[in-house]
């Protein structure tokens, strides 16, 4: 069985799917295994990183996989330790070397690490990749609208994506209103928190039983309908047929605002806040 997951289009005119698969700690044969299973399944965009350490799993899934190469859409990610322009142009050819790909479709700034204040010049490696053909739409990751105004200020040349901490504990509603106004798409990470709280949380079970689907497949219906690309990680096959299995219902205004109000000020899983932590 493969869903077919609805796209939309970025401000340069990539297209993705609405949900992708992420791959954090999906390593070695079994990892390659489960993210071309994933593929079978319908999911067609994959989200990687540098410092996750296993371009090369996703690179061998792809190869397994039972559809093209072009129909798929692989993302990575540059490390803060490499942010410096010549760092980073070797970076991303390194990235491509170890997933074996001859180009990423999107390809994104981890961590701003303003401390160090060289995302700029990482930005211009990411600009210059894309113009070599080694990357299809370039973004980033944690950044706050003031980073993002820079890098459009120094460069000409704005994000397509911004892939920030989004889940029902903490919703980012100021700056998911930031990137609709500046036609940036927001990208979702850890859509389901990371963790078993939300999954036992009253108010979104309450919803799940009423339209009889599963917690997480109201949180990411949630996602969906907020204008946000979910990465949701699973090793499951069933629980990865499950994450997709969002297009055959549909959340009400109400339902929508109960788990709005669900978000808190201290709602991040990690506290990493993008103005100060630092990521190498």
């Amino acid at each position: 069985m493969s869903i077919s997951i609805p796209e939309i289009k970025l401000n340069d005119g990539l297209t993705l799917p609405v949900i992708g698969l992420g791959t954090y700690k999906l390593n070695g044969n079994e990892g390659a295994n489960s993210i071309s299973g994933a593929i079978d399944t319908g999911y067609r965009l994959i989200d990687t990183a540098y410092i996750y350490e296993n371009e090369g799993t996703v690179g061998k899934a792809v190869q397994r996989a039972s559809v093209p190469r072009e129909e798929l859409r692989i993302t990575s990610k540059l490390p803060g330790r490499y942010h410096s322009y010549d760092k980073a142009v070797t970076t991303i050819q390194e990235s491509l070397y170890r997933a074996n790909l001859d180009y990423y479709d999107l390809y994104l700034i981890h961590w701003p690490n303003p401390k160090q204040d060289i995302y700029v010049e990482a930005w211009q490696a990411l600009i210059d990749a894309k113009k070599w053909g080694l990357i299809r739409s370039i973004g980033v990751c944690n950044f706050l609208p003031e980073h993002m105004e820079r890098l459009e200020k120094e460069t000409g040349i704005k994000p397509s994506i911004n892939q920030i901490e989004l889940h029902p504990f903490f919703n980012q509603e100021e700056q998911r209103i930031w990137h609709h106004e500046n036609n940036i798409k927001t990208e979702s990470w850890s859509p389901l928190a990371r963790a078993s709280e939300v999954l036992q949380n009253e108010t979104i079970r309450s919803i799940a039983v009423n339209h009889d689907k599963t917690i997480s497949q109201v949180i990411l219906r949630w996602h969906y309908q907020l204008g946000a690309i979910s990465i949701p990680k699973s090793s499951s096959p069933e629980r990865q047929l499950e994450n997709i299995s969002i297009f055959d219902f549909s959340l009400s205004d109400k339902e929508m605002g109960r788990i709005a109000e669900l978000t808190r000020p201290d709602g991040r899983i990690n506290d990493q806040d993008p103005a100060i932590y630092e990521e190498f």
